[in-house]
């Protein structure tokens, strides 16, 4: 969060924080009862209140949530959100007035609620947003989705190989077998993994069979070594795993279904459970555009990377 023109109430930073809102009954400050969001003053001038965050990861947007949970008479009237693509140093000062185009007309809230919205067209690439609360009142979480839009020109300068599944470089998991426990878009998030809920876990298999998550790299590159991480996964883990790839530019999910679509990368290969497992990709000789994990017969992984070049 870089700035917002009031949060007297509640700080403006409580709207990206991670996890549901809370609510503690008889929790009060010295400004007025605490809540779990951002709250602004009652205004008694013209006008309207907002608060400005740069994206984690720039990119297109196609759609978000405007979450009012627990503010149920302090809730804004409405709301609208204006985009604005400004690279600049990590500590920079929020976009000038001129930089922002509307992605969201104003549109009602319902208080104590979840408002979704998509976007009709997904924008440009965007690296900052506004959002734009009328008269005031007390937002709880912002949530923001789309699709990474890396600086290509700079990664491609680069002669080092990089994580092409990695969601900082567009990564995406486009279709999986289930995902009953753990979200499989989990597996190409930065960082190392925070605990079993951060990372892909399935239900348990009680057929023939295995899952598998299709992964859609950012770019097409050759993979030269792949990491299957089972950190935190003790009683939980795959058996084993395999890894094929595929090269098909712009791909749809049932083109990827068709088996004739794919090429083993890496044969299947004992896991072992809480453990960073990497392995070195022998055939190199084709790139790909989408990988697909193959966990036997079930269980959890935390984090999948694929390094290579672009091409």
């Amino acid at each position: 969060m870089l700035a917002a023109n009031d949060d007297f109430f509640a700080p403006k930073e409580n709207l990206i924080k991670t996890g549901r809102p809370v609510w503690i009954e008889d929790r009060y400050t010295d400004r007025g009862k605490w809540m779990d969001g951002w709250e602004t003053r009652r205004r008694r001038q013209p006008g309207y209140d907002w608060a400005i965050v740069r994206l984690g990861l720039p990119g297109t947007i196609h759609g978000f949530i405007v979450d009012t949970a627990y503010f149920k008479g302090n809730y804004p009237e409405s709301c609208s959100i204006d985009a604005c693509d400004a690279e600049r140093d990590a500590d920079d000062a929020a976009p000038v007035d001129e930089d922002w185009t509307e992605i969201l007309s104003r549109t009602p809230l319902t208080g104590d609620s979840e408002n979704k919205f998509a976007v009709a067209q997904p924008t440009r690439r965007v690296t900052h947003l506004r959002l734009n609360i009328f008269p005031d009142g007390g937002v709880a979480r912002l949530r923001v989705y789309g699709r990474v839009v890396p600086d290509w020109a700079r990664l491609r300068a680069s002669e080092h190989a990089m994580d092409l599944a990695a969601v900082e470089h567009g990564g995406v998991v486009v279709a999986t077998s289930d995902m009953f426990f753990g979200s499989a878009q989990n597996m190409l998030m930065p960082g190392e993994p925070q605990g079993m809920h951060d990372g892909w876990e399935t239900k348990r298999r009680r057929g023939p069979g295995h899952d598998w998550a299709i992964v859609e790299l950012g770019a097409a590159g050759l993979v030269e070594r792949l990491v299957v991480d089972t950190t935190h996964f003790k009683g939980n883990a795959p058996g084993s795993c395999s890894v094929d790839a595929s090269n098909i530019p712009g791909a749809s999910v049932r083109d990827l279904m068709s088996g004739t679509a794919w090429r083993f990368l890496m044969p299947q290969t004992e896991l072992s459970p809480h453990t960073r497992h990497e392995f070195e990709v022998r055939d190199r000789a084709d790139a790909a555009t989408h990988l697909r994990l193959n966990i036997y017969p079930d269980g959890g992984v935390s984090r999948f990377r694929a390094y290579g070049v672009l091409r």
